[in-house]
């Protein structure tokens, strides 16, 4: 199976942060997936946790090569850049990530991060969805000592809401 590709200063283990979510789902659509991901439209009808999301430069909603947008996520307003995508093909997986940011004058404060996606069909009339996100900054320093990581199950809630919402 395919993995994320991860930025220099990103990659797990050597972050402050990191979260991963998996689902393997049979009799389900990578074009319906791939569609309801890249199009930020309807992020906030499967997603509670995400809002508000602008482009700049009247691009929107879909999300594409070098979009930038601001969002709203966990009550934080992040700007953000993709920083890889690539639409599924021939066989060959679907990736699209981000780079977020926060913007605040106080840099204890500054939280970066990575967010990742992999979409890609299996063996058997299956499709993986993989989501990971590796955050740099004293934030995600605290964060990565909270049990349950609330990462964890925030991105688990996207995940699953992702692949219901798919299925429609």
């Amino acid at each position: 199976m395919n993995s994320i590709v991860w930025p220099k200063g990103y990659v797990p283990g050597y972050s402050d942060n990191y979260v991963s979510n998996e689902m393997i789902i049979k009799d389900l659509s990578l074009e319906a997936v791939w569609e309801n991901l890249v199009n930020t439209s309807v992020w906030d009808k499967y997603y509670s946790n995400m809002a508000d999301v602008e482009f700049y430069n009247e691009k929107g909603p879909y999300l594409e090569e070098n979009s930038r947008f601001k969002f709203k996520t966990f009550g934080f307003p992040i700007e953000a850049e993709i920083t890889e995508f690539v639409p599924p093909f021939d066989g060959e997986a679907g990736r699209v990530a981000w780079h977020g940011w926060n913007e605040v004058e106080n840099q204890d404060e500054r939280l970066d991060v990575i967010h990742a996606w992999l979409i890609e069909e299996l063996p058997g009339n299956r499709v993986r969805v993989l989501t990971q996100e590796t955050q740099n900054g004293k934030p995600a320093i605290e964060l990565a000592k909270t049990r349950p990581n609330p990462m964890l199950n925030g991105h688990q809630e996207w995940l699953d809401g992702l692949i219901s919402y798919s299925k429609n």
